[in-house]
């Protein structure tokens, strides 16, 4: 039980990584709360933005094993924002900031429709290079909750919280399942009524990416093949939708494949930003990027069947 909680790498991200508190807003009660890992010359990191019931520190493997690697990754935790636009507004002044002009994003379930969301209302000044959108949709209608989005500011936390564990995975899971499931109840547990309402808000209010306005931005998208709170339904869409993106799949993982299935999921990492080597927009250190480094990923790949790219 709560195994991540007390693992050596979590007390380690823990100990090692600080956490920012940033505020951009004028009502200072919006706070961002970020960490911020790797070469800071790097101009276009990676940043990870989590699902409803996520934290920023639900990315802890993603930010020490990339880091490892020479990259600069920002795993953030959004502030109280209850309309989408707001919310765009809100991370455009953050990246300001941070100053950084451009940036890839991953994604994970609402963090995903974020990034999408975020990268159309940039369209006219483009501020995101790359998406990686992990167990993502693009339309919230399919969660059929479009009439309630306007009443969750009300309901008690314990009934918010309700409604999200409803779509965590249900019956027997491998270990490591059980161990991403146990500690997202615990990051769902440390939100505050503001914080989960506000991301049901987002998560359900009536609204859809507009690919055309997006359609220059390089995605690769990440899916499982078992239990998730994603239909079949809203998985075929998204490759509607981004046809020309690069596909990675894997067997198993549920709706938190970056905690238990970190390995893969960092190789994917890895795959989609080697494309933006030797460029301005590469998110890692130049004398990082090593001949051992590509071998690794080859042999990775080489056993790793299920990887399948549609480019």
């Amino acid at each position: 039980m709560e195994e991540i909680k007390v693992s050596p790498d979590y007390n380690w991200f823990r100990s090692t990584v600080p956490l920012k508190r940033i505020i951009v807003d004028d009502d200072d009660s919006k706070v961002w709360s970020l960490y911020d890992a790797g070469p800071k010359s790097i101009r276009c990191p990676i940043i990870f933005l989590p699902p409803v019931s996520g934290t920023a520190e639900v990315f802890f493997q993603q930010v020490q094993a990339l880091t490892s690697w020479g990259y600069r990754v920002i795993s953030l935790q959004y502030p109280v924002y209850w309309d989408l636009m707001e919310f765009c507004d809100g991370f455009r002044k953050l990246l300001d900031h941070l100053q950084l002009d451009k940036v890839h994003l991953f994604g994970a379930s609402l963090g995903g429709f974020l990034a999408q969301k975020f990268a159309e209302y940039t369209h006219k000044s483009p501020r995101v290079h790359s998406l990686i959108l992990c167990n993502s949709f693009s339309d919230t209608s399919i969660f059929h909750q479009t009439w309630t989005a306007n009443s969750f500011w009300l309901m008690p936390a314990f009934l918010l919280k309700k409604i999200v564990l409803g779509n965590f995975a249900k019956g027997p899971v491998d270990p490591k399942m059980a161990d991403a499931i146990d500690f997202m109840v615990d990051r769902l547990e440390s939100l505050s009524q503001s914080e989960l309402a506000s991301r049901l808000t987002l998560n359900c209010q009536n609204s859809y990416v507009e690919p055309h306005k997006i359609k220059d931005v390089a995605v690769t998208i990440i899916d499982v093949f078992d239990q998730s709170a994603l239909s079949l339904e809203a998985k075929e869409e998204m490759y509607k939708l981004y046809p020309n993106a690069r596909r990675a799949h894997l067997k198993t993982g549920g709706n938190f494949p970056y905690l238990c299935r970190s390995a893969e999921v960092n190789l994917y990492i890895q795959i989609h930003l080697r494309q933006f080597h030797g460029t301005r927009y590469a998110a890692i250190d130049p004398a990082m990027v090593s001949a051992e480094e590509l071998e690794v990923q080859r042999s990775h790949l080489s056993y790793n069947q299920d990887s399948e790219d549609n480019q």
